[in-house]
C-alpha cells in the first residue's frame, strides 16, 4: 500500500517532470525558430543603406552588386541613400536595425574606420556590426603637377624635403582620404607641406592641372584620365601590385617607399547579432556577384575587386580591426575632428 506521504512525493515528482518538460520545450522554441528563419532567409525584400548620394561612387558600386544579387536571393533589394555627417547617419540606421538580415549597409574605409575617430557616434563602428563581405580595393595614385622638377618618387621626396612648408597638396576636404593619406605620407617620408582643402577631388585636380597646387594623393577616377593624357606626373600607385589600367606606374614598394599602402576599401555589413547562417547566405550571394564581368566593369570606375580568398566576412573583420589600429592614433595626433 502507498502511504499518503508516498503519494504526495509521487505526485510532486510527476508535476516536476512535467514542469521541466514544458520549460525545456519553451527554451528550445527560439533556437528552432531561429534556425528555420535562417534556412528560409530571405522571405521578404532586403534594404541596403548607401551612406552617400545617388550617383556617387559608393552608390554606383551598390547598384552593381544589387543588380547581380537579386536573382540569387530571390527577393527585391531596395537601395536607400542616407547622406549626412560623413555617412554616419546612414550607418547608424543599420547599427540600430533588427539583426535579421533585412537591413544591410555598404560602407567604406571612411564610414567604418575614420568616422569612429572623428565623430561622436551612437554606435561602435567595429563591434555593432557583423561583417558580410569585403568587396573592392581603391588604392590611390601619388601625382604631381607637370612642372615639377622630378620624375620619380625618390626625387619627389627629396624635393619636398628641400622645400618644407612651401609645397601645396590638394585634398577633398578636412578628414578626406586625400588629407589622411597626405598626413601618412608626411609621417612616412619626413616631409612637410601645406594642405589645401577643396569641396571635392575634381576641384582639387583642376588646381593641380593649373599649377596652383603641386601634389595630390588622388583616387583613380580623378587621376587616371589626366595621367593617360600626360597632363600630370604619376609617381607611384599605393596598392600592393601595379594597377592594370596604368601598368607603367610603379607601386610605392617598387618606387622606394616600401609599406606605404592606402586604400578606400568597400564592404557590406549587417547589424550585430545577425544569425551566422544568414551572414553566410549573404556572403555567398555577394561574392558570386563579383565575377569577372563585374570586376571588369568596376575596374573602369576605379574599384578593384579583391581576390576571392579576401572576400570572406572574416577577412573584412580582420582588415577593419587592423585599419582602426593603424589610423586612429594618426587621426588623434593630427587632431582631426568633424566640423
Amino acid at each position: 500500500m502507498i502511504s499518503d506521504a508516498d503519494e504526495d512525493i509521487l505526485t510532486f515528482d510527476v508535476r516536476r517532470r512535467r514542469f521541466l518538460q514544458i520549460v525545456t520545450g519553451v527554451l528550445a522554441i527560439p533556437v528552432v525558430s531561429g534556425n528555420v528563419r535562417a534556412q528560409d532567409y530571405p522571405t521578404r525584400p532586403i534594404t541596403i543603406v548607401v551612406p552617400g548620394a545617388p550617383a556617387s561612387a559608393i552608390d554606383t558600386l551598390a547598384r552593381f552588386i544589387v543588380e547581380r544579387t537579386r536573382a540569387s536571393l530571390g527577393q527585391p533589394i531596395i537601395v536607400e541613400n542616407i547622406v549626412g555627417a560623413g555617412g554616419s547617419i546612414g550607418v547608424g540606421r543599420v547599427a540600430h536595425a533588427a539583426p535579421d538580415g533585412y537591413t544591410l549597409v555598404i560602407g567604406t574605409w571612411g564610414t567604418h574606420v575614420v568616422n569612429g575617430a572623428v565623430y561622436a557616434l551612437s554606435y561602435d563602428v567595429l563591434n555593432d556590426f557583423e561583417p558580410v563581405a569585403l568587396l573592392t580595393d581603391n588604392s590611390q595614385l601619388i601625382v604631381g603637377a607637370k612642372t615639377l622638377p622630378t620624375n620619380n618618387l625618390q626625387g619627389l621626396i627629396a624635393w619636398l624635403k628641400a622645400n618644407p612648408e612651401k609645397v601645396f597638396a590638394g585634398t577633398a576636404g578636412v578628414g578626406s582620404p586625400q588629407h589622411m593619406f597626405g598626413i601618412l605620407f608626411q609621417n612616412a617620408t619626413g616631409t612637410r607641406f601645406q594642405f589645401v582643402h577643396y569641396g571635392s577631388s575634381p576641384q582639387a585636380m583642376e588646381d593641380l592641372l593649373a599649377g596652383r597646387i603641386q601634389i595630390m594623393i588622388a583616387d583613380q577616377v580623378t587621376a587616371l584620365p589626366e595621367v593617360h593624357e600626360d597632363n600630370i606626373k604619376a609617381y607611384a600607385f599605393t596598392g600592393r601590385s601595379r594597377l592594370p589600367t596604368a601598368p607603367s606606374v610603379p607601386t610605392t614598394d617598387e618606387a622606394g617607399l616600401p609599406g606605404f599602402h592606402t586604400s578606400v576599401w568597400v564592404g557590406v555589413w549587417a547589424p550585430k547579432g545577425t544569425p551566422k547562417p544568414v551572414i553566410a547566405r549573404l556572403n555567398t550571394a555577394v561574392t558570386d556577384a563579383l565575377d569577372d564581368e563585374t570586376a571588369r566593369r568596376l575596374a573602369a570606375l576605379g574599384q578593384q575587386v579583391v581576390p576571392r580568398e579576401q572576400q570572406s566576412s572574416e577577412s573584412l573583420r580582420i582588415l577593419q580591426k587592423h585599419e582602426i589600429e593603424k589610423w586612429w592614433p594618426i587621426i588623434k595626433v593630427a587632431g582631426i575632428k568633424a566640423d
